[in-house]
């Protein structure tokens, strides 16, 4: 497969690049990013091809989304696809050092609102910090019992009773998006909310990676059934299985637990037995499953950008999946690439 493929996002008649830029790291996750790195990794993206960009208001309070549309507005605006967040409103604060893992992000705190007006608010902020009057896929950023706790079942009313669906529906029936969909990091949430309204895609961070495939059913499955198409983001699990166990020892946003590291030791086994690469088996596993359309990995300069395109592309043989496989490192049911 080549990084410059298209598929179709499930049910919504728009085809989007199998890999993406996630544009969080532009916005200084964790460490500070310059605008000339960001600028260099945006435009390092076009140069290679990459024609979907990832990004939202949250990332580096609002940073980020300055940052993709300085770069993309000097591209015709048909020849890519970019997709942004919608559930929490940027409302002006005192500058911080570092706020929210950003490291230097913009005077900006985010307010959570799914409400109907709110929705419609927080695209109009981002069509102006973008620059851009279409933006082509929107999604309701980080719903869910884990991200809200005790307050979810009253984030989760303002979607179904104070009309943030319903803002979701007027957008794309108005053809202002292609596509509605969530950004979460809870499965169950995207379970819960085709339920409740009629989705496009999905936008999982994790949840169907090398490491953990629960989501096979039944949310995957009903993903194909009804063309709910998945932009996997978080391929590497937030970065262990990018540096494997002697790298980055992230896992969903925080220090890997034992039987992580265990888990990642044992497929850097089978790695080290064929010569593959374990981030080139991380970005290539979830587009094997077909409600996946894209993968998403983050990038922070060109070189990074660069180095997972050719992860992407490296061929892997067969015979590397059925050992992993026969040693339980993947579910039964998973499809694997061919």
């Amino acid at each position: 497969m080549k990084s410059t493929d298209t598929r179709p996002l499930g049910k919504s008649g728009l085809d989007i690049g199998v890999f993406g830029l996630g544009c969080a790291p532009l916005a200084g996750l964790y460490r500070a990013t310059s605008d000339a790195e960001a600028e260099a990794a945006l435009r390092g993206a076009w140069d290679a091809g990459v024609r979907y960009f990832d990004t939202a208001p949250y990332y580096g309070h609002t940073r980020s989304e300055h940052r993709v549309g300085q770069a993309l507005r000097d591209y015709p605006r048909g020849d890519f696809v970019l997709s942004t967040k919608v559930g929490r409103l940027m409302k002006p604060a005192p500058a911080a050092k570092e706020a929210n893992g950003w490291v230097d992000p913009l005077p900006f705190a985010p307010v959570y609102d799914y409400r109907h007006d709110a929705i419609l608010r927080s695209f109009e902020d981002s069509q102006q910090r973008l620059g851009m009057d279409r933006i082509d896929i929107l999604l309701v950023h980080d719903i869910g019992r884990l991200t809200h706790g005790a307050l979810h079942d009253r984030y989760w009313r303002q979607l179904t009773d104070g009309g943030g669906f319903r803002a979701l529906d007027e957008l794309r029936s108005s053809g202002q998006v292609k596509a509605v969909g969530l950004g979460v990091n809870e499965w169950e949430a995207v379970w819960d909310a085709m339920r409740e309204f009629d989705l496009d895609c999905t936008l999982l961070a994790g949840r169907y990676t090398l490491l953990e495939q629960q989501t096979l059913s039944p949310l995957l499955e009903a993903c194909v059934a009804r063309g709910v198409g998945i932009l996997l983001g978080g391929p590497f699990n937030s970065g262990i299985l990018a540096g494997g166990v002697k790298g980055n020892r992230k896992f969903n946003y925080a220090e890997a637990p034992a039987e992580v590291i265990e888990r990642v030791a044992a497929l850097e086994a089978v790695c080290a037995q064929f010569d593959v690469p374990l981030p080139a088996a991380a970005l290539q596993f979830p587009l094997a499953h077909p409600a996946v359309a894209s993968c998403l990995p983050g990038g922070r300069s060109a070189a990074q950008l660069r180095q997972n395109i050719d992860w992407f592309e490296r061929p892997i043989p067969a015979a590397f999946w059925q050992a992993l496989r026969a040693q339980g490192l993947l579910d039964p049911a998973a499809p694997v690439p061919a």
